[in-house]
């Protein structure tokens, strides 16, 4: 089993540590780097703006992209499916017309 180990990172000038195992140190790291600076740019100049808007606002936006990608994996997988089937198809005329 995996030991977590704290690792802090700063998103909109605030300090916060999550555990998480060494692997995904990075991974962690970029998520928090993407967005504290997704969350900076919907809070823009407004400094005084609550932080909890900004946050849901950069997470449903976040989640959105995420969404998009998963569609498109989805379709790529769809496609690719087909391709599959239709070369598992022309294999099989193949090996019927060769016997």
């Amino acid at each position: 089993m995996s030991q977590n180990e704290p690792v802090s990172v700063h998103i909109l000038d605030r300090e916060y540590t999550v555990g998480v195992e060494p692997a995904e140190r990075d991974s962690l790291t970029a998520a928090a780097r993407m967005l504290d600076a997704r969350m900076r740019e919907i809070r823009g100049s407004n400094r005084m703006a609550a932080v909890d808007r900004v946050a849901v606002l950069a997470a449903l936006n976040l989640a959105h992209e995420l969404q998009l990608v998963r569609d498109e994996l989805a379709r790529q997988q769809q496609r690719f499916q087909s391709t599959l089937d239709g070369l598992n198809r022309r294999l099989d005329g193949a090996l019927d017309d060769g016997h």
